[in-house]
């Protein structure tokens, strides 16, 4: 096979397509922010066919998400967006959901901050947004696994990093979002569901 792999996402998706059954349910353009390879938005445009599955990314992993949607054939799944976080001019589109998953302890901090307070510029009022992932609360990791990989990734980099819950909490809220449904997942990771109040 010529296309990127993530096991992880394989391991994953299906846990969280049972969250998104819910909290897409009533949605029809979703952004997703960060497609990595390609093989969520594969999976999820084919589990959840009344979405527009708009995947996104650096320019640098759009060829890998393009060798997905050329293999899934999905008539669901456009051709894929260059979207950097930091970038001055983000999509003109209004979407009424967004999903991520496995970046915020890739981005540097200054980054999710520029993630949540540019989300309001491309969501419908009472969006939904979907992040999943690793958090550590009230500072402290929810497991000794979780703890190590925060040490492989800032040995990585040191602005990566597993992040606190509350400050990310912080940041929906003052970008308009209220947090509606918290789950824990498999591997000791976290499903978060925040709808656009405004």
């Amino acid at each position: 096979m010529d296309r990127p792999f993530s096991p992880s996402s394989e391991r994953n998706r299906a846990p969280i397509e049972q969250i998104l059954k819910r909290a897409f349910a009533a949605r029809q353009n979703v952004l997703e922010i960060g497609s990595g390879t390609g093989q969520h938005a594969c999976y999820f445009s084919e589990a959840l066919p009344h979405l527009r599955w708009q995947c996104s990314d650096r320019a640098e992993n759009l060829p890998g998400i393009r060798s997905w949607r050329a293999h899934a054939q999905r008539p669901n799944m456009p051709e894929p967006i260059e979207l950097d976080v930091n970038q001055p001019i983000w999509p003109s589109s209004r979407f009424d959901g967004v999903f991520t998953a496995n970046t915020l302890h890739i981005m540097a901090w200054e980054e999710v901050q520029q993630l949540f307070a540019r989300l309001p510029e491309v969501l419908a009022p009472q969006a939904s947004l979907v992040v999943y992932g690793p958090f550590k609360f009230e500072g402290a990791h929810t497991s000794d696994s979780n703890a190590a990989f925060d040490a492989r990734l800032k040995s990585d980099d040191p602005v990566r990093g597993i992040r606190d819950f509350e400050a990310v909490e912080a940041l929906a809220q003052a970008a308009g979002f209220e947090l509606q449904d918290h789950h824990h997942m498999p591997a000791n990771n976290r499903c978060l569901v925040w709808t656009r109040m405004a």
